[in-house]
């Protein structure tokens, strides 16, 4: 089986992309952070001591995603040209989720899944005093799309 991300002499590489063509691309990933129904209905009515959790994970989210080319070592630097990150409230949690948009040569996949998670990460960590039961998980990419050439 050949690795796009190891060379045949086993040495790390990362991948090639100067002979593809430019073009708009989209990813949109989720994930999902399950917490107690007192802590959702602190969020709900903007009652946490630490302050707008949601808000906070929304910027947290999105300054991720313009980072994670300096997060993970093998990953393009991509121009993002939008990223979005909502989450849908549930009475047990929340789903987060992300959406990644630019005109490049590889798509941003791993942006978007970046943003749901450092936005999960960061109402944990504003939820942590009042909730010692959360769960992080579920995360995962629901779409990669390609548009035409640019």
């Amino acid at each position: 089986m050949d690795f796009t991300h190891i060379n045949k002499n086993g040495s790390i590489k990362m991948v090639d992309v100067s002979a593809k063509s430019v073009v708009k691309r989209l990813a949109k990933a989720c994930s999902e952070i399950t917490l107690d129904p007192a802590t959702v209905a602190l969020l709900n009515q903007g009652l946490l001591k630490k302050g707008d959790a949601l808000a906070c994970a929304r910027i947290a989210g999105i300054m991720a995603a313009k980072n994670t080319a300096s997060l993970i070592p093998l990953c393009h630097a991509l121009p993002l040209e939008h990223l979005s990150v909502d989450f849908e409230m549930h009475t047990t949690g929340i789903t987060i989720t992300a959406v990644a948009q630019c005109t490049a040569k590889t798509g941003a996949e791993m942006e978007a899944l970046t943003a749901v998670s450092v936005a999960a990460l960061t109402i944990y960590d504003m939820c942590k005093a009042v909730d010692k039961n959360m769960v992080i998980g579920n995360v995962r990419l629901l779409k990669k799309q390609k548009a035409q050439e640019a």
